[in-house]
């Protein structure tokens, strides 16, 4: 890697090629970065790179000459950051003041630094960095992974799993944990529809237009909300633009699989209205038929997925201010052949739409930025059996706001952030479902503060939540025990510390305290949920779930070595389930009552890749989990396995290759009426290719799945008893970035 500023006559020549006028130094717009990537043995410029300012969490893409132009807030020392797949990233500090063009030349190589995390955390942090275990997709990398949900998407992590009820409804599990112990966020904010409460209930978030998703896993999200006792997910879009690109930029994705005849096809795009108003611009369609296993086709499992948002804000020198507006549809079916359930199975009709109103402030002084968020969000989710009856009605209104004063050095702590959240939702449900319509109100005040004792830094958070869930009727007599209005408040915690013994090599170790409230279909639900094909009592005595976590990990990261593992054990008292009680209700479905148990689970995660010579990677993931209760030593039910994966690939600059297996081991740690999987093994193989075609950065991928056609089951697949997992499948994907 090779980073200078020109000076004479280069300097002038780099001028003229970036449009420059003169043969000066400076560049052509004040107030910004601006530079060009080139390849570090060719000199040929590199569009697509994606470079990347820390503090004001802006970005730009490199053009096809390579050139870019970033927006800063104002004349001062910089975090600059520039990555691209197939080369070394870069990270060097920029001068703003001195207004001067700076070259980037980039040296290539199959392994890349760790990524910034902007989740979770006061201050962006490069992933090795940061206190918890976290994992980032972006760019390339998340392309060469994207399936038709988020879940899938990410589902290669470690300590990730997924639970279905066929292609749709597929759910992400971060350490055993699933449904309201994940938050899933949008840009940093509450998604606000209803995934959490049935296994049914597809997630509405499209992956193919994020620029970016990152995973923090285990609990301690402070800034974000005590319910996150498994992790967080979040889906970083920038549907708010903070900064006014000078050409129109964005990209344009085309997907096809076989599995499921499936395509997809989304774009989003930014371009400057005027010097100080961008507006962003997406579209999102995606439509599948029935999912093909090895054995025949799971019936009634299409789905039909359409996505459109608008977004625009005013860009000066304090900061931001804009508000941007996302429509979700998608109709999907549930496959049948349950006990109680439809021969021909449920379709499912659900709709959300989200506005949203940002305001990103940069006072002077202690404080860095002020960040001011409000929403609204509405959510219905319709299940139909057939031929066209209305069986089950979700509806979720949510309005929110937030305020987070993120500041600089102050007194004992290097950086840190202080703020408070607000909500209000109403919960409406109808069809053949007795669950009262209820609404509920919160409020939080948080802080999260950083010390650095170089080598060694200390983070410390701390959270008070107050939730109150009211039902629209209060019944002391109810088949489910007294239905009323319920308070629930607590404090929770974090504190951890991160040693970096080498340059090299990092150790850290965190302690968080976090607590859940019961959601409404916990305590008050009472009666079928049909795509679900279970019939659900709740109960309204339910407490709140207080979970005590600890986390050991290592770290090393490498010029042609990465390697993590962690350990991890987090214990949970009164850990609400639905526990399948083995009777069938009057409507034949069977019954889960929600009840509340001591729970534990320990586990481990391991990941590591490596470039051994040349451009030839390896890459090997692992995790496990266990799960008990405390006071029977029994099993919790939906663990998932001992799991990983093995991957060898070659990739040089343009192009690679990858084949790769993944393992599961036999599940016989079942909970009551829960079946044993056995282990399997699954070969997948992939490639692709980067080429630039007038100025473009195009990235064309080809991924085949279970190749061998095996035969296997997910162990947290609700349909596992009558159909196995998906069988051989093509995926071809086609990305530009412009």
């Amino acid at each position: 890697m090779v980073i200078r500023r020109l000076a004479g006559l280069i300097t002038a020549a780099l001028a003229m090629a970036v449009g420059a006028t003169g043969s000066s130094a400076q560049v052509e717009h004040p107030g910004e970065i601006e530079g060009v990537v080139r390849d570090a043995d060719s000199d040929e410029p590199l569009a697509g790179a994606l470079i990347s300012i820390a503090a004001s969490g802006r970005t730009a893409v490199s053009h096809g000459d390579g050139t870019f132009h970033v927006p800063v807030p104002g004349p001062r020392v910089y975090t600059v950051r520039i990555e691209r797949l197939g080369y070394r990233t870069v990270s060097l500090e920029v001068d703003a003041s001195r207004e001067e063009i700076v070259v980037v030349e980039m040296e290539a190589h199959p392994i890349s630094l760790p990524d910034l995390v902007v989740t979770g955390s006061v201050v962006a942090r490069v992933a090795n960095e940061v206190l918890r275990p976290t994992s980032v997709f972006a760019g390339e990398d998340l392309q060469r992974r994207l399936a038709g949900t988020l879940a899938e998407t990410l589902s290669s992590e470690p300590g990730l799993a997924v639970s279905s009820m066929g292609p749709s409804s597929v759910h992400p599990v971060i350490r055993g944990l699933s449904g309201d112990r994940i938050l899933m966020l949008e840009d940093g904010e509450r998604v606000g529809d209803e995934f959490a409460s049935g296994p049914d209930h597809a997630t509405a978030i499209d992956p193919s237009s994020a620029r970016r998703v990152e995973v923090i896993r285990g609990p301690g999200a402070i800034l974000y909300g005590s319910n996150a006792l498994g992790g967080v997910i979040n889906v970083v879009r920038d549907d708010v633009p903070s900064s006014v690109p000078h050409h129109l930029t964005g990209a344009f994705t085309l997907q096809g699989q076989t599995v499921s005849n499936a395509a997809s096809g989304s774009l989003h795009l930014t371009y400057g209205l005027t010097d100080r108003i961008p507006v962003r611009l997406e579209l999102g369609l995606r439509s599948s038929g029935d999912l093909k296993t090895p054995v025949g086709p799971l019936q009634n499992t299409s789905t039909d997925v359409r996505e459109i948002s608008g977004g625009t804000s005013w860009v000066d020198d304090w900061g931001h201010a804009g508000a941007t507006f996302r429509y979700y549809g998608n109709d999907y079916g549930i496959p049948g052949g349950f006990v109680g359930g439809h021969e021909a199975g449920v379709r499912v009709e659900m709709q959300r739409t989200a506005t949203r109103l940002r305001s990103v402030l940069r006072p002077s002084g202690a404080f860095e930025s002020v960040e001011i968020d409000a929403g609204h969000t509405w959510y219905e989710h319709r299940e139909i059996e057939p031929p066209d009856i209305l069986g089950t009605l979700f509806e979720r209104q949510t309005v929110s706001g937030e305020v987070l004063a993120r500041h600089r050095g102050l007194g004992p702590f290097s950086s840190g952030g202080v703020g408070t959240r607000a909500s209000w939702e109403d919960f409406g449900f109808g069809g053949s479902l007795f669950t009262p319509n209820s609404t509920q109100a919160s409020f939080a005040v948080f802080a999260l503060e950083e010390v650095d004792l170089n080598p060694i830094r200390l983070e410390a958070g701390l959270r008070y939540d107050w939730v109150r869930v009211r039902p629209d009727r209060e019944d002391p007599s109810s088949d489910i025990g007294h239905i009323r209005e319920r308070s629930f408040g607590a404090v929770s915690g974090s504190l951890g510390a991160l040693a970096q013994l080498t340059p090299s090599f990092t150790v850290g170790a965190s302690v968080a305290r976090a607590f859940r409230t019961p959601s409404v279909n916990e305590l008050f639900s009472e009666g079928p949920h049909l795509a679900a094909y279970a019939f659900e009592v709740g109960n309204p005595s339910l407490e709140t779930e207080r979970g005590t976590g600890i986390d050991l990990f290592a770290r090393l990261t490498g010029d042609r070595l990465n390697a993590e593992i962690s350990w991890f054990h987090n214990a949970i008292a009164d850990y609400v389930f639905p526990l399948e009680t083995g009777e069938l209700s009057r409507v034949r479905l069977p019954i889960f009552q929600f009840q509340g148990e001591d729970a534990v689970l320990t586990g481990f995660e391991s990941a590591l890749e490596w470039a051994p010579v040349g451009d030839l990677t390896l890459e090997a993931v692992a995790s496990y989990v266990q799960g008990r209760i405390e006071a029977t030593d029994e099993p919790l039910p939906l663990i998932p396995p001992l799991q990983g994966r093995f991957a060898i690939g070659y990739a040089p600059r343009n192009w690679f290759v990858e084949a790769e297996t993944r393992v599961a081991t036999r599940q016989n740690r079942t909970g009551a009426f829960e079946t044993p999987t056995d282990g399997y093994a699954v070969f997948d193989l992939s490639a692709g290719l980067r080429i630039t075609v007038m100025g473009r950065l195009n990235v064309i991928t080809v991924r085949g799945e279970n190749l061998g056609n095996a035969v296997y089951r997910n162990h947290l697949s609700r349909v596992k008893e009558i159909m196995p997992e998906a069988g051989r499948s093509i995926t071809v994907a086609y990305r530009v970035v412009f």
